[in-house]
């Protein structure tokens, strides 16, 4: 317990799945969580469960974080931790992509990560006491090998894996005490696959066979090693890339 004591935490897609389970999981040990997110019902009953503060914001618009950064300046006058967390998926391959579709996932999962450590850095920058804090960004095992129906998503994941370690060179190379990571989850339940897997119940057997381990990941499973990199145990990882994929990547499929 106690882990994050008195540490001011700020997930972005934190109504649902694993920005969910980071939000509970901050909280209870210690942590002052604002849920962010562009669904306002969700969002505000897991601020509720974790008395924590909802901010609506859709990462992707500049706007929305200089609005949400002033409300956790004003409310905590302080910030040690954004997990960029909020992603989206479109399934469509390369033949059946349109521009629209394109800049909304690169808009959300890429400029939306940049922007959130952008805002970040500002505000860790001025924590009492000097500059600190954990930036956690959620990549993908598709940072490694790209899913062939969905190239908008592996793209701005790989790109996720690389933006972080420029963050964090640049900021260690700054003098300021503030660490840049990236998540790897696998195949994870989260409400993210419930559209594919509602038009086609038979993947369920496919995403569980992605890991060795035979099932799927649990959200609280992915939370868990955010924990670890928004803690201060994790004060010599930046630039690092955690795997939380049980074991999807570590072998050869075809052996």
């Amino acid at each position: 317990m106690d882990r994050l004591k008195d540490k001011v935490a700020l997930i972005t897609g934190g109504a649902s799945g694993i920005g969910a389970a980071a939000a509970r999981l901050f909280a209870a040990e210690g942590a002052r969580v604002i849920v962010a997110d562009v669904q306002a019902d969700l969002g505000r009953e897991v601020a509720a469960d974790v008395d924590g503060l909802f901010v609506q914001l859709d990462v992707a618009h500049e706007p929305d974080w200089t609005r949400a950064a002033g409300v956790v300046e004003e409310r905590h006058g302080r910030l040690d931790v954004v997990f960029n967390n909020a992603g989206v998926v479109c399934g469509r391959s390369i033949e059946d992509m349109d521009l629209a579709t394109w800049d909304r996932v690169i808009g959300i999962n890429l400029t939306g990560v940049m922007l959130g450590c952008r805002t970040g850095i500002r505000l860790m920058k001025a924590n009492p006491g000097g500059p600190g804090g954990s930036l956690i960004n959620t990549a993908s095992t598709a940072a490694y090998a790209a899913i062939p129906g969905d190239p908008a998503y592996s793209a701005t994941k790989s790109a996720v894996r690389l933006l972080t370690k420029a963050v964090a060179v640049h900021c260690a190379r700054s003098g300021y005490a503030i660490r840049c990571n990236s998540l790897h989850p696998g195949a994870t339940d989260t409400p993210i696959l419930s559209p594919a897997l509602q038009a086609a119940p038979q993947l369920i057997g496919a995403f569980n066979a992605m890991s060795p381990m035979g099932r799927m990941g649990r959200p609280e499973e992915i939370a868990a090693v955010a924990l670890f990199l928004a803690s201060d145990e994790a004060s010599y990882v930046t630039g690092a890339e955690y795997l939380a994929d049980g074991g999807m990547l570590a072998g050869h499929p075809g052996i």
